[in-house]
């Protein structure tokens, strides 16, 4: 099945698509300015939606999940990518920022609790928000759960997810010399960040390429060249995140501090053959998680568009709705 042939079944179970009622960039008062926007009822259900990367920007499609009718949906670009600026910078950009942001958001727009929606790294930002902020998530709806730690980072860019892919992570591997394949990411560092745009662009595009390739169990291998602008970004907002880990405390804060949202409901979703972001991850913050709902999706990978995965998602968003009062939202 091709690309557009999935994306027009997931299609299928989504909202119809809007405009948003408010756009806005935001001074963060360290040389970031971040775009924002809502969409919906102004007067709906609060959620949040922290898209992946890190570097990956929100989208039209994201505002989908949600029925306009009851949810006011709040998207933004976090620092350095999408409409935000300065674009691709790793200034006084990190996974403490980003929380900080997401507080100014809610402050500004004058939202006392909301659900925060996330996937893939959206679904880290959304935990470690919700962990600083336990009093501001009323729900969670996670999507290919990543836990920033060194075993997934390693299963990525160290060849374990290579082994079902030998063709694509060849091309992977391929811009780096041999002597410096043993730290992938330390070796696209020195690419990414090198000062000169050509080889920052070329080695951006075959990141992305690599992560791209491997999103969706729907179409197998590279899903077209990204722009150049899109590729550097993403791919130095993620090697820049992953080479300091995220900025936590320890490997594995995310697990350990679980306790914190213990009493906060939420429900995750998960592509049984996800392969950018395994199932173990994803079973292991359920099991310590007494309120988290766990919806397996057979056949699916990682991506967001699959169709699977989205039925579950917007399955989540209803399920909220019916439960709003309950929540206080």
């Amino acid at each position: 099945m091709d690309k557009s042939a999935a994306q027009k079944r997931a299609s299928h179970f989504l909202f119809p698509p809007i405009d948003p009622f408010d756009q806005r960039m935001m001074d963060m008062g360290d040389g970031h300015r971040i775009y924002v926007e809502q969409c919906g009822n102004p007067d709906g259900i609060p959620v949040i939606v922290l898209h992946g990367g890190p570097g990956g920007g929100c989208s039209p499609a994201m505002r989908r999940y949600f029925d306009p009718a009851e949810y006011r949906i709040v998207l933004f670009d976090q620092r350095g990518c999408g409409r935000s600026r300065p674009h691709a910078s790793v200034e006084h950009n990190t996974t403490w920022h980003l929380v900080r942001d997401i507080e100014a958001i809610r402050e500004t727009l004058g939202i006392a609790r909301w659900v925060v929606f996330g996937g893939s790294w959206g679904a880290t930002l959304a935990l470690i928000y919700a962990q600083a902020h336990p009093d501001r998530a009323a729900y969670l709806i996670l999507r290919g759960v990543f836990l920033m730690t060194r075993a997934e980072l390693d299963w990525f860019y160290g060849g374990g997810a290579g082994r079902f892919w030998p063709d694509l992570w060849d091309r992977f591997v391929g811009p780096i010399p041999a002597d410096e394949r043993d730290n992938m990411i330390g070796a696209y560092n020195k690419r990414l960040f090198s000062g000169d745009l050509m080889l920052e662009t070329r080695c951006a595009r075959a990141w992305a390429a690599w992560e791209n390739a491997l999103a969706s169990i729907e179409h197998d291998g590279p899903a077209g060249e990204a722009p150049a602008d899109y590729a550097r970004a993403f791919a130095r907002l993620e090697n820049h995140y992953f080479t300091h880990g995220g900025w936590l405390e320890t490997d594995g804060q995310i697990l350990r501090d679980v306790p914190l949202i213990s009493h906060i409901p939420a429900t995750i979703v998960q592509g049984r053959y996800d392969m950018i972001c395994p199932p173990h991850s994803a079973w292991a913050l359920a099991e310590r998680w007494r309120r988290a709902e766990m919806k397996m999706v057979p056949l699916a990978g990682h991506a967001l568009s699959e169709p699977g995965i989205s039925a579950e998602l917007v399955r989540a968003t209803r399920a909220v709705q019916r439960q709003a009062v309950a929540l206080d939202l």
